[in-house]
This record gives structure tokens, sequence and C-alpha cells, in this order.
């Protein structure tokens, strides 16, 4: 029902669109036709990227299609509140009916409109956030400084140049060692193949620890799982591995429902280190402060990646976004140093951690 759902609204808002559309182009009925054509069939490639048929084509056209497919979803999510605000407008008589039928001027403005809004979300999605937090605790004896990561989706649409760019980044923080709550995978391997993506993380100056995301699931556990190995990351896979002053837990997905329960996971720990949770999705966050859990760092909500859609996160998840804290938990939900599918940032941003644990004096 969900997913019958998830395919009826995109088309029922497609087709609100096209209409409009058709109402406002002062052309002729072979060229509206032509447009329209050309707004379904950009709408329609993005089922090739859910489905995988991009993994058939040569990479310059599977990159194409992955692009132009999921930036439409984003581009037809802005037109239809744009009409809907036209219309609202039209219907209190705010806005003449002839503004919004056979009118270069408003098809001209709603172009410039969608022209710069796109520009600066890509400028936006292009520049990393670098938040810093500090936390203390007596289970330290002397200071930890961490970059945390989620959500890098390497793929189609973000290739082994632009990861380049974001180890150097890391690398320039000298960070004593580096975690990952999932999601490094977008959707398929193929790409992370072709490119040998797992020697960039080969440049990585720290250990590196991750947990899987439900996008390791989608591209298949196994090959995810090879692909860990081979980028010489340390997969936490329902497990505990100790550095330090530090124990760090990595729970698996819940796209795994027979994962371990938080509880045995703890259990196994030695609590008399600084307990760090990595858990991809940021659901019941209840059972962490139970466990003791001193620290658990998210990812997946990539907070809506747009405005409004991160109005949606916030009503879905206690916390959706940022620092968060229940009694002695402490916590902290990326919005992602990648994103899935089209590279806009609006009214959200792309970021990574540096987390320095400090001895409570």
């Amino acid at each position: 029902m969900m997913m019958l759902l998830f395919l009826l609204l995109p088309l029922l808002a497609l087709a609100y669109v096209c209409w409009h559309v058709w109402l406002l182009l002062p052309l002729s009925w072979g060229w509206r036709t032509v447009i329209l054509l050309l707004m379904v069939g950009a709408f329609m490639l993005l089922f090739a990227s859910i489905f995988r048929a991009t993994d058939r084509l040569p990479m310059p056209l599977a990159t194409a299609v992955y692009e132009v497919g999921t930036s439409s979803i984003i581009v037809l999510l802005y037109l239809f509140m744009l009409f809907v605000v036209l219309d609202i407008a039209r219907l209190l008589h705010l806005l003449p009916a002839a503004w919004l039928r056979d009118n270069w001027w408003t098809a001209g403005c709603i172009v410039l409109f969608l022209f710069g809004l796109f520009v600066y979300g890509s400028l936006h999605y292009r520049h990393k956030y670098r938040e810093e937090m500090t936390l203390r605790s007596t289970k330290v004896t002397k200071p930890v400084k961490l970059v945390l990561m989620s959500d890098l989706h390497l793929g189609y649409h973000n290739r082994r140049k632009e990861f380049a760019r974001w180890v150097d980044l890391i690398n320039n923080e000298r960070p004593d060692m580096i975690l990952v709550a999932g999601d490094i995978i977008d959707g398929s391997m193929r790409p992370l193949r072709d490119e040998r993506m797992h020697e960039e993380f080969q440049r990585l100056q720290a250990p590196v620890f991750a947990c899987l995301g439900n996008h390791e699931y989608f591209s298949g556990e196994p090959e995810a799982q090879r692909f860990y190995r081979d980028a010489d990351i340390c997969l936490l896979q329902d497990t505990t591995t100790q550095l330090g002053d530090l124990c760090i837990m990595g729970r698996d997905d819940r796209m795994n429902r027979r994962r371990r329960p938080l509880k045995d996971l703890v259990a196994s720990a030695d609590k008399s280190k600084y307990l760090i949770l990595l858990d991809h999705q940021p659901y019941h966050l209840e059972q962490a402060e139970r466990e003791g859990i001193d620290f658990q760092f998210s990812g997946h909500t990539h907070h809506g990646q747009v405005w409004p859609i991160s109005w949606i996160t916030d009503m879905m998840y206690e916390c959706a976004f940022g620092t968060y804290q229940r009694g002695s938990t402490n916590y902290y939900v990326s919005s992602g140093m990648g994103i899935w599918g089209g590279k806009f940032r609006i009214g959200t941003h792309s970021e990574y951690l540096v987390l320095t644990i400090e001895p409570a004096s």
C-alpha cells in the first residue's frame, strides 16, 4: 500500500504540473506536446535508476540517466509547489487568471526562478560544512579527535573525483580515527568497482570504522561487505571493537530484521570504556539511553535534503538532525556528507562532524 502511494503521488503531481505547463506556454499544439513528452520522459528516467537499469548502460550514459531522473523528482516538487501557490493566488483574486494562460512573462519568470534556485542548490551541496562538537568524560584519560560521517552515497553521481576531495578534507583534520554511520554505497556497486573507489578510502590517514546502512542492503550486502574489506574499513556489524579509552559499537541496519538487540551488544562491551554507538537509522533513541551509551552517531534522514521535506523528517524522528541529549547520553544525527539523487541542498546542508572527547576535569 505504501509503495503504491509512493508511486501514485508523484504521478498525480506530474499530471497537475503538465496541465499547467500546457496552459501556460503560448506555443503551438506540436511544440507543447514535445515539451511535455520531454518532461514526462525525464521523470520516467527516475525509475531506470530505482530499478538499476543504468547498470546495463555505458558509464557516461548511465550517469546522465541517473542525474536527470533523480533530479527530475526535485524539480517536480518545486514546480508543483509553485503552481499550487499561483492557483491559490488566482482563486483569491490576487493574481489575474490571464497570467497563467499563454503568457511568456510568467513562463520566463518561472524558468529564471527555478534556474537560480537549482544553481544555488548545486553550489550549496558542493560546500561541505564542518561541524564541531566537544564532549567530556571521566572515562577518557587524554583527548581523542574523531571525524564522523554518514550517507556518502558513492555511485553514479558522487564519483571518485568528488570523493577524493572529501578524503582531502578529512585528512586535513588529522583525526585519531574516522567513523562512518552507513550508506557509503548509493545503490549500485558498478560505479564503485569501475572507478576502483576503494583506493580512495585507502588514502585516509586514520583507521576507519563503519556500520551498514539501508543502501548497503539495496546494493547487495555481500558485495558491500567485500567493498568494505577492499577499502580497509573495519565493518562493525552487530559487533564491538576497543581502541584506547573508546569502545565502538556498530549495529547492523534495521533492514536486517534479525539484528541483535542493543542490550546484547552492550553486554559484550567493556562499560569502563567510553561507549560510542554507530546506528544508521535514528529510531528508538531511548534504547541507547537505557543501555548507558555515552554517544550515538546516526544519519539516514539527510535532514530531508531539500525544504520542505526537512519539515517532514522533523515530524518523523525524535531527532532528525543535529545534537540531542537524553539523560547522560549524547546524540548527533547527521544530514550526511553526500546525498541521494539530484545533487541539490536547499534549506539543508552536507556536513561532517569533528568530535573531540576530552577528560572531565
